[in-house]
């Protein structure tokens, strides 16, 4: 007899199982694991990435690309943004609900007193899962840093550390050096790490040599070349280089770096994957990623992306100022309490002609609409006229904003994942 028989009576027990939301640490997830009778390696490639931003895009690059040679892929991703069948991706197809009640069965049956966490348990789903769908490659996402986040508990071929920056301080300390030693830890000796961008933490050079993993920087091991001429560019690699790739279909100059970090990781792959330049090309101009600077309206142009940190949002600012509008910007905003919402608010100062704040009092880390909205009014007074409205929830402060645009003018819906849940569920 099954413990529950939906979803989300799984997902409701799950989150209340461990006091803590989250609790870093391999010991529950190995210790379940190997009850489960499950080795810590698939019978294929494994591709961990790990990252303070770009996680998502490099994911959905590699699964993009690696579908277009015709390889069965599996994908696990956190968190979700409408449904949590999102987080686990079979040959491109979200889980069902039954085959995830199904796993969260057997790991219930088998954690006996294990006092698991809801990533936890989602993570070992995916992993039961993968290991039937017999695929030819396993790409997952580390949730938070990377030495102690349940998905390190497998062993991957290949490990992807795209970027470093501040954030989840409580967890993974306050400064760039700490935070990179936590996510090298997803590093393997005598294995390749591609590593994202050219500012590099001497930690995490530290952590490479001290493991001897075969370390791939980008602007010294690999890096990409602009071709002004055709807008296309290429790829310098030392698995080999490639000539003349289309810009991603995710918007952001940026998507170049993580497209080429998803090229090498696949290259350092090449004994066991095979993949050609025509699957490359094909896969960067299908690859899509919801709530990354996507548009959900036109007239008023309605832009939402997670974006939650300063190293984020400074991506979103720069990509939002090289697509200038006629009329006025308005950003709708709401945040988790545990983010720096003030450097978030400061970076976005320059480009905001009126502000919605909501509250996220419904998530356990949610900044109520108050908290934010005293913020922006004390860091926006400078700013003459300069609107500033806030609403308890991101549908009202959404619903304010449509009210008060212009055909000519655009709306920023970010903030969270939560805040694009919202957005993407008003536009549905």
């Amino acid at each position: 007899m099954a413990k529950f028989n939906s979803l989300n009576a799984w997902l409701d027990w799950q989150a209340t199982l461990n006091p803590s939301e989250i609790d870093l640490g391999l010991e529950r997830v190995a210790d379940v694991l190997a009850r489960m009778g499950l080795p810590d390696q698939f019978d294929c490639p494994l591709i961990i990435v790990a990252g303070t931003n770009g996680k998502g895009s490099v994911v959905s690059l590699l699964e993009a690309i690696a579908r277009a040679a015709g390889l069965k892929v599996c994908c696990y991703t956190s968190p979700h943004i409408l449904s949590y069948n999102e987080r686990i991706r079979i040959d491109g197809e979200m889980i069902d609900d039954q085959g995830l009640c199904r796993s969260f069965e057997r790991i219930d049956q088998a954690r006996g007193d294990v006092a698991l966490t809801y990533f936890e348990f989602g993570t070992l789903a995916a992993i039961d899962l993968f290991r039937r769908a017999e695929p030819d490659l396993v790409i997952m996402e580390i949730g938070l840093g990377g030495r102690l986040d349940a998905v390190n508990v497998m062993q991957p071929d290949v490990s992807v550390i795209t970027s470093v920056a501040i954030d989840h301080t409580d967890w993974l300390g306050d400064n760039r050096e700490a935070i990179a030693r936590e996510k090298a830890g997803v590093m393997r000796p005598h294995k390749p790490t591609i590593y994202g961008e050219q500012d590099v933490p001497a930690s995490l050079l530290a952590v490479a040599e001290q493991k001897s993993a075969e370390l791939y920087l980008f602007g010294q091991r690999y890096n990409i070349e602009e071709l002004p001429s055709s807008g296309e560019w290429s790829l310098h690699s030392p698995f080999g280089d490639i000539e003349s790739l289309p810009v991603p279909a995710l918007k952001g100059e940026f998507q170049k770096t993580n497209a080429a970090t998803a090229i090498m990781a696949l290259q350092a792959l090449a004994d066991r994957v095979n993949i050609a330049y025509a699957h490359i090309r094909a896969g960067l101009e299908r690859v899509y990623l919801p709530g990354r600077y996507e548009q959900l309206h036109d007239q008023p142009r309605v832009i939402t992306d997670v974006a939650h940190n300063p190293h984020a949002v400074a991506s979103l600012v720069t990509q939002l100022q090289a697509e200038p509008v006629e009329g006025e910007t308005r950003i709708v905003i709401a945040m988790l309490a545990d983010k720096p919402v003030e450097e978030v608010i400061t970076l976005l100062l320059p480009l905001a002609d009126s502000w919605y704040c909501a509250g996220l009092e419904s998530e356990s880390r949610g900044l109520a609409m108050q908290g934010i909205s005293e913020k922006i009014a004390r860091l926006a007074q400078v700013a003459a006229g300069v609107k500033l409205c806030a609403k308890p929830t991101v549908k009202a402060a959404i619903e304010a904003a449509m009210g008060d645009a212009k055909v000519q003018d655009r709306i920023v819906i970010m903030g969270s994942f939560h805040t694009v849940s919202a957005a993407k569920q008003y536009f549905s």
